[in-house]
């Protein structure tokens, strides 16, 4: 309840700033299949060009709650770890090889939560090629969890001229990729590489 009310106190009193800041122009792949119009619970999946990005989707996901899985790196400044907890951040420590948040992930979405995951786990570098590799975490959760996966992509245009664009994909079973000859390690490989390509899709038709 809590979060909630934290979530919404943010988007309420936010919204003019990012008004001003993102411009956001958000398309759909298909109107009729949007990401944005279901309602149960599911796992959004992002490229990731910057650290506003969360704060972009915060806005295009406005009927949600995102709990959103974040490096540590985020939750060292006092000030910032309590704004990060009270929205439900889940904190994943990369160097540590602690798979915990992938249960509390589950947790959310077995109270019909949605969870919010960019697979690349940090921001590419100049000259690297963009997405990186996704690591398997995003659709190991949307799997184990049975639910949909809503992918996502974003221009990264913030605080420009020209105004940032994002498209949201038709929610996608993920269990629909996987082939019955193939290991459950062979499938999680093959659905993450699939989501990968999904996404860099969007950011063609985009």
């Amino acid at each position: 309840m809590w979060i909630r009310f934290c979530n919404a106190f943010a988007k309420i009193t936010g919204f003019p700033v990012q008004l001003l800041c993102f411009r956001t122009y958000t398309t759909d792949e298909d109107p009729k299949k949007s990401g944005r119009k279901y309602r149960g619970p599911a796992v959004i999946v992002s490229n990731h060009t910057s650290v506003y990005d969360y704060a972009v989707y915060i806005f295009v996901f406005f009927r949600r709650t995102l709990r959103t899985v974040m490096a540590e790196v985020l939750f060292r400044k006092p000030l910032l770890r309590v704004f990060l907890k009270s929205m439900g951040g889940i904190r994943v420590d990369r160097g540590a090889h602690d798979l915990s948040f992938i249960d509390r992930a589950v947790e959310v979405l077995s109270k019909k939560g949605t969870v919010l995951i960019f697979p690349e786990g940090r921001l590419p570098k100049e000259g690297e090629e963009r997405p990186l590799a996704f690591a398997p975490s995003a659709a190991l959760i949307a799997l184990r969890a049975g639910v949909p996966v809503i992918p996502v992509y974003t221009n990264g245009s913030y605080f420009k001229k020209a105004r940032a664009r994002v498209i949201v994909g038709s929610p996608v079973d993920l269990s629909e990729w996987t082939e019955p000859e193939r290991t459950e390690k062979e499938n999680l490989e093959l659905v993450t590489m699939r989501l990968r390509e999904k996404i860099i899709a969007l950011g063609e038709r985009l």
